[in-house]
Parts: C-alpha cells; sequence; structure tokens
C-alpha cells in the first residue's frame, strides 16, 4: 500500500557511546586529537568482509554490509550512520552522513540552511548571502538499485573507508566542502537474492548468471523506474527521509551496463531532455559529467563514453532533476557477476552515439580489451565518484549559487526566462469518476513536494466551471516543474537514426501522464487565476486498497505464472494484487505442464504476464541454468492450458503474451502488427485512445476514459467473430496517441486492443497492452478485474 511517511527525515543520532567512550579514553592517555581524527583503528573493509572490495568471485552478504558501517561508526565521528526503516523484505535500509567531524555534530544546522536554499520564499538578498558562505554542497551517493551490477555494492564500502580515513589535502576539503549520503544500497533484500545465488553457483557451469528470480521482490530492474509513482518502499524511503528533507545539490546514481562497450558512461546525456528540467541543472549536468571524464581520463582511464547511450527524459528515473538537483548517472561495464570474463578488442560492439572501437569526441580514448573483472568494475566506479566529489568541493559555493538561483525560478513560475507559456495552474475537480485514483494521485503529487491548494469559492475559465474546493496546482512553486511534468501530456520529438531512417530507440518510454494513466480529470488555467485559493492543504488520506467491492475476484482461484526467465510484469501483477489483497497462486511452467487436465479442478483464472511468445514457449535460453530451471511452457504447456480453457477456465494473456495465446492455443485471431519494421510502426511506451465495447461484461466496471498502456504491443483483426469478440478497439480514424510517441499510428485503425475469444465453455482474454502499467494505470485496472472474475 502507497504510505506518505512524515516530511521531516526521524532526528540523527548522537555518536554512539562506545565511540565517545574510546575518544574520551584515547584523550586521556595522551593520544592527539588528529590521530584520532585520523582514525587509526578505523576497520578496513576487508577487516569486516574477509576480502578486499574488488577481489575476483566474491560478493558480501547485506549483513556484512551493515557491520562494516555499523563498526566504521562506531570508530570514526566523521560518519553517522542512519536506518531509516525496513525493506520490503524485511531488512534494514542504511544511509551513512560523512563530513568533518564538526559538520556533523551540526547536521541540523546544514539541514535547515538546505530547506531555505531550496525554497526561495524563505529568505531575502541579505540572508542569501549568508546561506551560501555558510552551506555545504550535499551530495548524495546512492548504489545497487540493480542487484545484478554487484561493483555497486562494494563500491560504497571502499568509498566510506576513504571519505572517512584519507588525510590528502583532496579527502580533507571534500569532508570540510561537503556533507556526502551515502545509501550503500537502493536495494538490500537484491544485495542477498543475488549474492546467495551467485554463491551456490561458484565452480558450476551456472557461475556468473542471473537469478532465476527478480532481484527486487515486486520490480526487478523497474525499481529504478519508480522515481515518480514511489510505489515501493525502498523508493518513499529515499524520498522522505534524503531527498525531501536534505535536498541535495548533486545526486551520483551508480549503475552497471552491458559489458560489450564503453567501460564507463558518465553525463551529459543524448537528446531529448525533458523540457520541464531548468536548463541551469542540464548544464550543470554537462559541467560535472565533463570534468569527471577529464579527470578520469588524464588518470589513464579509457574507455569513457559521454553523452551516449541514455537520455534525460523520463523523470521516473530522475527525481532530482524537478527538485534542485543534479543527476549524474554513472554505468560501467559489467563482468560475470563478480567472475571476469576477457573481452577482445574486436567483440566490443557499438552502442547509441558512439563505437567503442573508433575515437570521436566523446569517446576519446580507445579500451584495448583483454580481462575485465570485479576489480575493474570497483576501481571505474570509485574514480568516477571521488572525481565527482572532488568537483563538487572545490567549487562548493558555485554549486550552491546555482542551486539557489534554480529555486528563485521555480517561484517566479512563468515569470521566468523559457517559462513564459506555462499554464498559470492545473485544477483538479473533487468530483472524479474513481476517488481512490484522486487520492492516490495528489499523494503523489505531495510526497514530489508539490503544494495542493483547494479554491474558496466556484469560478469559471473558458467554458468550465469548478466548484469551491476545487484542488489547485500552482506552477510558481519550488516543485511546480514536477507538477507539469506529470500532469501535461507528453509530446516527445520524431528522433530518427537519420533522414527518413528508422526511430531512434528511446532509453525508457516517451510517457508519463498521471492523469490519464490514473483516470483523473485535470484542467489548466493559461491565463491569472481568477479566485483565492488556500494555503497548502495538508497529505490526503491514503486510499485503502482492498478486494471490496471486487468480490467477484477474491472469491475465484487465481494463478499467476512465474516463469524462470524472470519477468517484469509479473512482478508488477504481484504488486497490484498484493495491494488490492487478490489472493492468488504462483505457478511455474512445471506445474502447468504436469498439472494437464487438473488444473481446471485447482483454478479459476490462470493469469500470463507480459512475456514474449518466445519466453513464454521456451523459459531460459540465454542462462546455463540447471535442467530443474529450463524449459517454457512448450507443447505440454500449450496443451494443459487449452484443456483448462476448454474445461471452463479463463486464461488471461497480458500485452506480448497475447502473442503466445494465439499461437499456442490456435485462436482465430491474427497480430496485425506483426513483422511491420520500425520504420512504419513504432510504439516504444505511449499512452492511446481505445473505445470500449460497453455491451461486454469486462467493461461494467470501467468509470474513467481509457487510455491503453501501449508499450511493444499487439493488435489484433478478428478472423471467427462467432468465438471472440472486440472488448475494445482503437478509433476508426485519426491518430490514437493521447501522450508519448507513436508512428504509424494509421495502422491501428479500427483494430482490437481487447479481444474475448471463446474456446470450448471457458475464455482467452488477450490484452494488447499492460492493464497494471508499472502500478499506475488506475484507469484501466477495472478491465483486469472484469477479466479475473469472469462473465
Amino acid at each position: 500500500m502507497i504510505s506518505l511517511a512524515c516530511l521531516r527525515a526521524p532526528r540523527l543520532r548522537p555518536p554512539t557511546i562506545a565511540r565517545a567512550a574510546r575518544v574520551a579514553v584515547l584523550l586521556t592517555l595522551g593520544v592527539p586529537p588528529l590521530l584520532i581524527a585520523q582514525g587509526r583503528d578505523v576497520p578496513t573493509p576487508a577487516s569486516v568482509l574477509g576480502f578486499e572490495p574488488g577481489a575476483d568471485r566474491k560478493l558480501p552478504t547485506w549483513a556484512q554490509v551493515t557491520d562494516y558501517f555499523g563498526r566504521l561508526d562506531a570508530a570514526s565521528p566523521r560518519i553517522s550512520v542512519r536506518t531509516l526503516g525496513k525493506t520490503t523484505l524485511g531488512r534494514p535500509f542504511l544511509a551513512a552522513f560523512i563530513g568533518d567531524s564538526a559538520t556533523l555534530a551540526d547536521l541540523p544546522r546544514y539541514q535547515e540552511i538546505q530547506r531555505k536554499l531550496a525554497d526561495a520564499r524563505l529568505y531575502g538578498p541579505r540572508d542569501r548571502a549568508t546561506l551560501l558562505e555558510n552551506g555545504k554542497v550535499v551530495v548524495l551517493v546512492t548504489s545497487s538499485i540493480h542487484s545484478t551490477e554487484v561493483g555497486g555494492i562494494l563500491t560504497p564500502l571502499r568509498l566510506a573507508h576513504r571519505l572517512v580515513t584519507g588525510e590528502d589535502a583532496e579527502s580533507r576539503a571534500i569532508r570540510a566542502n561537503a556533507l556526502v549520503i551515502l545509501v550503500p544500497s537502493l536495494n538490500p533484500d537484491g544485495v542477498d537474492i543475488v549474492g546467495d545465488w551467485y554463491r551456490s553457483t561458484l565452480g558450476t557451469p551456472y557461475e556468473g548468471s542471473d537469478p532465476p528470480e527478480l532481484y527486487h521482490h515486486y520490480t526487478g530492474h523497474d525499481n529504478n523506474r519508480d522515481w515518480y509513482a514511489f510505489t515501493q518502499v525502498e523508493t518513499q524511503m529515499t524520498i522522505d527521509s534524503l531527498h525531501n528533507v536534505w535536498h541535495p545539490q548533486i545526486v551520483n546514481d551508480i549503475h552497471q551496463q552491458g559489458s560489450n562497450g564503453s567501460r564507463i558512461f558518465i553525463p551529459p546525456y543524448m537528446d531529448p531532455v525533458e523540457p520541464n528540467i531548468d536548463p541551469i541543472l542540464t548544464a550543470g549536468v554537462n559541467a560535472m559529467g565533463m570534468a569527471m571524464a577529464w579527470r578520469l581520463t588524464a588518470d589513464g582511464k579509457t574507455g569513457i563514453a559521454t553523452n551516449a547511450s541514455y537520455d534525460a527524459w523520463t523523470p521516473a528515473r530522475a527525481y532530482q532533476h524537478y527538485h534542485g538537483g543534479i543527476r549524474i548517472l554513472t554505468e560501467t561495464a559489467s563482468a560475470d557477476l563478480a567472475t571476469p570474463i576477457n573481452l577482445p578488442f574486436d567483440s566490443l560492439r557499438p552502442n547509441r552515439g558512439y563505437d567503442p572501437r573508433v575515437t570521436s569526441w566523446n569517446f576519446v580514448s580507445l579500451w584495448p580489451g583483454g580481462r575485465w573483472s570485479i576489480g575493474d568494475i570497483v576501481d571505474y566506479q570509485t574514480s568516477a565518484t571521488w572525481a565527482l566529489l572532488a568537483e563538487a568541493s572545490r567549487d562548493r559555493a558555485g554549486w550552491l549559487a546555482s542551486f539557489a538561483r534554480i529555486g528563485e525560478r521555480a517561484v517566479q513560475g512563468r515569470g521566468a526566462a523559457g517559462r513564459e507559456q506555462w499554464p498559470i495552474a492545473f485544477v483538479i475537480p473533487q468530483q472524479q469518476p474513481d476517488k481512490m485514483a484522486l487520492r492516490a494521485m495528489l499523494r503523489i503529487l505531495q510526497r514530489g513536494q508539490v503544494e495542493v491548494r483547494r479554491a474558496t469559492s466556484s469560478f469559471a475559465t473558458g467554458n468550465v466551471r469548478y466548484s469551491a474546493g476545487t484542488y489547485v496546482v500552482l506552477t510558481a512553486q519550488p516543485y511546480g516543474s514536477f507538477a507539469k511534468a506529470l500532469l501535461e501530456v507528453q509530446r516527445y520529438p520524431d528522433l530518427r537514426e537519420y533522414p527518413g531512417g528508422p526511430p531512434k530507440r528511446p532509453y525508457d518510454v516517451t510517457a508519463h501522464t498521471l492523469p490519464l494513466l490514473m483516470g483523473v480529470g485535470v484542467g489548466t488555467i493559461t491565463d491569472s487565476f481568477p479566485i483565492p485559493v488556500t494555503e497548502p492543504i495538508e497529505p490526503v488520506e491514503p486510499p485503502v486498497y482492498s478486494a471490496e467491492g471486487l468480490s467477484g475476484v477474491s472469491r475465484r482461484r487465481i494463478a499467476l505464472y512465474r516463469n524462470y526467465a524472470p519477468a517484469l510484469d509479473e512482478g508488477w501483477t504481484r504488486w497490484v494484487f498484493d495491494q488490492y489483497r487478490i489472493p492468488y497462486t504462483r505457478v511455474t511452467a512445471g506445474d502447468i505442464r504436469a498439472g494437464g487436465a487438473a488444473l481446471r479442478a485447482k483454478f479459476d483464472v490462470i493469469v500470463l504476464p507480459d512475456q514474449s511468445a518466445g519466453a513464454l514457449a521456451r523459459g531460459p535460453v540465454s542462462e546455463p541454468y540447471p535442467d530443474s530451471l529450463r524449459g517454457g511452457l512448450g507443447e505440454a504447456g500449450a496443451a494443459a492450458l487449452r484443456a483448462f480453457v476448454s474445461d471452463g477456465g479463463t486464461l488471461v494473456a497480458l500485452n506480448e503474451a497475447s502473442v503466445y495465446a494465439i499461437q499456442a492455443l490456435s485462436l482465430p485471431v491474427k497480430n496485425v502488427l506483426a513483422g511491420v519494421a520500425a520504420r512504419d510502426f513504432y510504439g516504444p511506451g505511449s499512452l492511446l485512445r481505445v473505445i470500449p465495447n460497453r455491451s461486454h461484461w469486462m467493461t461494467r466496471g470501467l468509470v474513467a476514459p481509457p487510455a491503453a498502456w501501449f508499450e511493444d504491443s499487439p493488435a489484433f483483426d478478428i478472423t471467427d467473430s462467432t468465438r471472440a469478440v472486440a472488448v475494445a478497439v482503437y478509433p476508426a480514424a485519426g491518430d490514437p496517441l493521447i501522450s508519448g510517441w507513436l508512428l504509424g499510428g494509421q495502422r491501428l485503425n479500427g483494430k482490437a486492443a481487447l479481444v474475448d475469444v471463446t474456446l470450448g465453455s471457458g475464455h482467452v482474454i488477450l490484452f494488447g497492452f499492460r492493464p497494471q502499467y508499472r502500478g499506475q494505470s488506475m484507469a484501466m485496472y477495472p478491465l483486469l478485474w472484469g477479466a479475473l472474475t469472469g462473465p
């Protein structure tokens, strides 16, 4: 369930009693304070782990990581470790505050400076100079959100030790000018999921393979796509206790990428840049990234790519882009988890924006190929982060001044240069078809520190009248750009590989319009706001997700298919089911193959989450798994599913899984987009208009205007209307695109987006979209509930 924690962070605890006692004893023995501060008795990572971070074939457990940070905290006044809460699976979630001892002894003061600099309404011209003079540049370093990127759990150990113990001029400058907040893992559960699997496979043919399960319990790799919907507890803790309290000027997000391209990516990002990001911030990203690349190159690092691979479009990956801070994403080449690999130079392959075998302005020095190990990964990650910290501390005043200027522009709204065409406000009527969706959307805005107000009387704008109490979001506020990015329709640019060529693939999806996803009506006011409004309201009550009102669903015996080639959509489906307390049973290919005709006796509904037809039919093929984890549904599984449906069961196939169902069960439906080239049709994650068949039982709960999440999706022609019926279709003419990017939309005209096929005495429901997309598309949930409930 989405929760909104108090926006004030828990109080930082003072130095531990053990540390204070140790310092006192040392002082009485005549040990100079400088030597105490230097931390001569500070433990090294190897003394706790039993190996050096970066040693081949060695990964720590999360307990070892927390143990090390606890010992570091006890040994030095330069670090204070906090537990922010518990993860999805109950592990402690840590953040370490690192700086000189005087900074850590006065953290509330620096927190207050940050709070004021983040909101230009809180200080005057005289105060500004004082704040800039006294503030520290706050750098948030996050790591290991994707747990197969295992360097990310080792690098923080090395960084923390160096920051705490270093006595060179640069280390002292970083501690003096910066407050470093280090999150050793944004996904502690995944540290053990991946680590346990890796250790269990050492010395076997499976060594270095990815685990046969999602490495975040619900979202897998998509936990890095949650920075505006805030669905997961790890995201919520990071936002509520770090971002919203400490307002970092700089965020360094440590990641890994594929092995056969650059050795490391550092911004600038590729186009497009999302239009609501302040240009000062974009320029700051560019400046910091190039300074880092310059230093790494001077230090002898090769294979560094900039302005490549990754764009800056979606706020799903960059909360700070709308909250005054720059986000420096680094992506270091991977090995086989902690097992080294050998990469000949001629095995390197071009990526977006560069060729690792050819020098260019944004790839200035070739990596010659050869051995690549976890030690190399940790070395590159540590060097890149250190370069960032050194640059941040060197220009402390510049980063603080830039941060303040972004905040000053924000409260000017469209009075700031470049924002002249912004709306004055977004207005959200109280009366909405889905009250739960309204509350969920308001809480997302409030968690993102958007001020939501209410109109004090009724008013009219254009041809629309709004009642007193209407929710009002003014764009002239500290985080008005975040609200605007989420509430407006996206128009992604038509980017091609070359003129007239195929589309240039975006790094992620192209739409993030919350009102469309959630089915909440929102209006805009483009001239002066006509009436007074209240002060910002208190956080709205959380929506209570439950199966109440979905009794037909909760009574059904639902099986959810789990592939050993893990599917992100399976995790998201579990998350949605768990939020609504819908009972289900996870089943594997082996369960279905062995179930045969007995499946119908156990289940009423089987759900196939979004996954390619090949992955469903064959299971894991790219990983060298043992036989017990190999194989997909195969012919036996297809036969079992056919028998299940024929005997009265319902098979629900989501998005690409519909293609599998059509093929495996020989359904009278055709995917009209099969084989169509991307230059002729392309839909990389957009919201499309669909028209529901209101006479069909699946649409009876649909109350909000439907908007289908289309992401590499199928679309259908029905070849036998006596056995199949369209439940939702795309408009007969015109472009169905509402938000995002779609090429060749006319190919969808009149085609079915959702089909109900009768097979024997049962049904196969073919969704040509994701009705539960990343836990956001609440407007389309009723269609999923209808499919699960049945006629």
